[in-house]
Parts: structure tokens; C-alpha cells; sequence
């Protein structure tokens, strides 16, 4: 069993910095590729960023400049540095993985249940 598990969400001011966390936990061999998504309500969800197992980043242009990713591949964690937040970066923001419980299996994707992000004065 895996599990995908946001943290550090909650209500900040225009301007502000907010960061999120994501932890993989259960029967583990490999993660792979890693994501942020974001999702308002009666809008499509949205790719915000995405990192490799290498490090390799790719951003939205909407966050381009502002948001940084990371992650500890020791820990199976990822990571979501917000800064200079606007009120349209309100949203509830997911996790997503590929991973592998076994040698033997393919990896597959995994979402965690997200964490609300709201930019409000």
C-alpha cells in the first residue's frame, strides 16, 4: 500500500510564502517522476510543476520564477517553495508520483488528497 500525503497548506497574504510538502510512504522500491497540481473549483486541474528522480525541473508559466520544487530522495519526499503568492494561486494543491512497489512491477501512478492554499488578504 502507498501513500501520498500534502502538508503545509493554509492562508497567506498577497506577497507572502507558503511551503508545501509531500511524503511517500509504504512498500517502496523506486519513485520517479513527481508533480504539484493545483485544482479550483469548476476549473481544470492544473500541472504546476514537475521534477525527475535526477532533479530535473519543468514549471507552469504561471508560477515560473516564483515557485521552486524539490525533493529528498532518501526520504521519498517532495517539496513546493511559494513565494510572492497571489490571490489566483488560491487553490488545493496535489501531489502526484510514479512509483514502484516492486522490482518485479511497473511503476504507477499515485495522488494524495491535497492541501488548500489560500492567498488572501
Amino acid at each position: 500500500q502507498v501513500q501520498l500525503v500534502e502538508s503545509g497548506g493554509g492562508l497567506v497574504q498577497p506577497g507572502g510564502s507558503l511551503g508545501l510538502a509531500c511524503a511517500a510512504s509504504g512498500t517502496i522500491v523506486t519513485v520517479s517522476l513527481m508533480r504539484w497540481y493545483r485544482q479550483t473549483p469548476g476549473k481544470q486541474r492544473e500541472l504546476v510543476a514537475t521534477i525527475t528522480s535526477h532533479g530535473f525541473t519543468v514549471y507552469a508559466d504561471s508560477v515560473k520564477g516564483r515557485f521552486t520544487v524539490s525533493r529528498d530522495n532518501t526520504k521519498n519526499m517532495m517539496y513546493l517553495q511559494m513565494n510572492s503568492l497571489k490571490p489566483e494561486d488560491t487553490a488545493v494543491y496535489i501531489c502526484y508520483a510514479d512509483i514502484r512497489q516492486t522490482w518485479e512491477s511497473r511503476s504507477e501512478p499515485y495522488w494524495g488528497q491535497g492541501t488548500q492554499v489560500t492567498v488572501s488578504s
